[in-house]
């Protein structure tokens, strides 16, 4: 690309409420002659054979989406990025981009090369799909790399074993141009890489603010809903980007999770307003750090917001649940280039009526559905479909399909315990006895937790997670509404009987009372007078108790004005 052409880009990027980071959109793609040419030359070149997740970063540098950067790390770059989080110029930069070839075929080939030479990479088809410029050689510290990256070195970390799986001692550096495009496969019909995004946002909708949320491996659920919407309020539109690379297997296939997606936004989303697309972007596991990433994925996919939850790109327990927020204290909004919103971790409370969090719920964890996507996954595996208010059946009945392994096994679990699945989303069902309720006089462990305690909380919930707030809305309904012609004449009714019947009981023991002898002539037959007091001030108590019903006619007294109706519509005439 020439100087003119990355002038006239720069210029229409300043007319946007966005600019890409590092100031420039990277476009390294060769199309028609140009890729003719360089697909031929790289044919002669020596080869480097790379997998499926290099393939895809290829794809994310050329296209763009990991702006500034037009190619793999060289070592100064490289060393900034993992003790300072910054490019060497300063910029930011939360994650190394390194090509460290693994295999014995492909360290013969590495030997080779020096700097200023071209080497071909080329996916299992054996064909080019990039040229690499090597502008710099430098070995490749594996432990160095994943205690600055990860904060361990320990191989039970997901990125930690990648490392040492699939990456060699030396890495080679320099700029790449991509020969061709991958096909996504089912994804490609929603394929959008950064050029679309700037055009339909601020050509085609005029929009003057997009915000971003990239999302992991679980389908849509009422906690991601509640962050979109909480956004749709102040900002003109949302980019939905469903990451579709390096799942585990016993997620909800990637396929299943976007159209469960797309059932949900094309039903209860403004369309005009929301724009789905698969994000092809390889898994580091870098917690706080892939957080930051991403939002600077979102900033180059033209987003003037990045929206945060809880847990952001976390991996077991090795980050605190809040260390995708804490991170972005230690930049400068300005360097960021992106408003970051950060949303706590979002329930339902069954008392509240309606989705919430710690900064906005004052309810206990006894009226509370938690949001949990690995209890999500589970309910799904074993055949059941999670209450409507943390997940929408549009979203639940398509990923159960997508839901690897199904079923359970010889002890009725799935791949985590049933227990651990209760505890992740029913809170409430280890310490009271129902959804709302009291307390159990003894309270559950997860460990002794069977799937038939999963079937009654899920049936608790069913029944009663929508009456708790609507029955005491009616409650209050009968308490306050003046005009009685509103309301259930059968609680009336109902009320006016049990008061009568139980004044019926008192008027009945008063009479006992006085006719009862000081002291019974046989205690097992007869009740002394103290007795017969102790029966008649249980019913008069239970009289108190009983809820007193409101009449029409009672009312009056709530009806009050101290000036006459005609003066309050603006005549200041009194009256004769």
């Amino acid at each position: 690309m020439d100087q003119e052409t990355v002038v006239k880009e720069q210029n229409e990027f300043a007319r946007y409420p966005q600019q890409p980071h590092g100031g420039k959109l990277v476009n390294r793609v060769l199309t028609g002659k140009e890729q003719e040419e360089a697909m031929a030359r790289a044919r002669q070149l020596p080869t480097i054979m790379v997998d499926l997740e290099a393939v895809i970063t290829l794809e994310m540098i050329a296209t763009g989406v990991l702006s500034p950067n037009e190619g793999f790390m060289n070592e100064a770059d490289y060393k900034s990025v993992l003790e300072k989080g910054r490019l060497a110029n300063g910029t930011v930069w939360p994650v190394p981009l390194s090509f460290a070839p693994i295999g014995n075929r492909n360290k013969e080939i590495v030997q080779t090369l020096s700097v200023g030479d071209e080497v071909a990479l080329a996916d299992e088809t054996k064909e080019p799909v990039a040229i690499l410029k090597i502008e710099d050689i430098f070995d490749y510290n594996k432990d160095e790399r994943a205690f600055h990256l990860f904060g361990t070195t320990d191989r039970n970390h997901p990125g930690v074993d990648s490392i040492y799986r699939r990456m060699g001692d030396v890495s080679l550096a320099g700029p790449i141009t991509l020969l061709r495009r991958v096909n996504w496969g089912p994804f490609e019909k929603l394929r959008l890489e950064p050029k679309d995004t700037w055009r339909i946002f601020y050509e085609e909708k005029k929009l003057r603010s997009v915000a971003g949320f990239i999302t992991g491996a679980n389908p849509l659920h009422r906690g991601h809903e509640y962050i979109h919407k909480n956004a749709l309020e102040t900002i003109d539109g949302l980019l939905v980007q469903p990451l579709v690379e390096m799942a585990k297997r016993e997620y909800t296939r990637n396929e299943f999770r976007m159209l469960a997606y797309r059932s949900v936004l094309d039903t209860y989303y403004p369309k005009e307003r929301v724009s789905l697309a698969p994000l092809r972007v390889t898994y580091i596991f870098a917690g706080p750090r892939e957080t930051v990433l991403h939002a600077l994925i979102m900033k180059n996919f033209g987003c003037t917001h990045a929206l945060i939850g809880r847990d952001h790109a976390g991996v077991g327990d090795y980050y605190d649940k809040y260390a995708s927020h804490t991170i972005f204290d230690e930049f400068e909004p300005s360097e960021l280039g992106i408003d970051v919103r950060l949303y706590h971790e979002v329930f339902y409370c069954t008392r509240c009526g309606n989705l919430a969090t710690e900064k906005t719920c004052s309810h206990n964890e006894r009226f509370r559905l938690k949001i949990s996507g690995t209890g999500i996954r589970e309910m799904l595996r074993h055949g059941i479909m999670p209450p409507k208010e943390i997940v929408r059946p549009e979203s639940s009945r398509i990923a159960m399909q997508g839901v690897q392994p199904k079923g359970v096994d010889e002890t009725r679990n799935s791949i985590s315990p049933v227990g651990k699945t209760i505890k992740s989303i029913f809170p409430f069902y280890l310490e009271a006895n129902r959804l709302g309720g009291s307390a159990r006089r003894e309270k559950l462990t997860p460990e002794e937790l069977t799937i038939r305690d999963l079937e009654a909380a899920v049936m608790d919930v069913r029944l009663n997670a929508d009456r708790i707030y609507r029955e005491i809305y009616e409650e209050y309904n009968y308490a306050g509404d003046v005009n009685r012609d509103i309301q259930r004449e059968w609680i009336t009714d109902a009320r006016d009987a049990m008061r009568t019947q139980q004044q019926m009981v008192v008027d009945d023991l008063r009479e006992k009372v006085q006719q009862a002898p000081d002291v019974a002539s046989d205690e097992f037959l007869y009740q002394d007078k103290e007795e017969s007091r102790k029966e008649l001030d249980v019913a008069e108590k239970i009289l108190e108790e009983i809820p007193a019903a409101i009449h029409a006619g009672e009312l009056d007294y709530r009806v009050w004005n101290p000036l006459p109706y005609k003066r309050y519509r603006g005549s200041d005439e009194p009256e004769e």
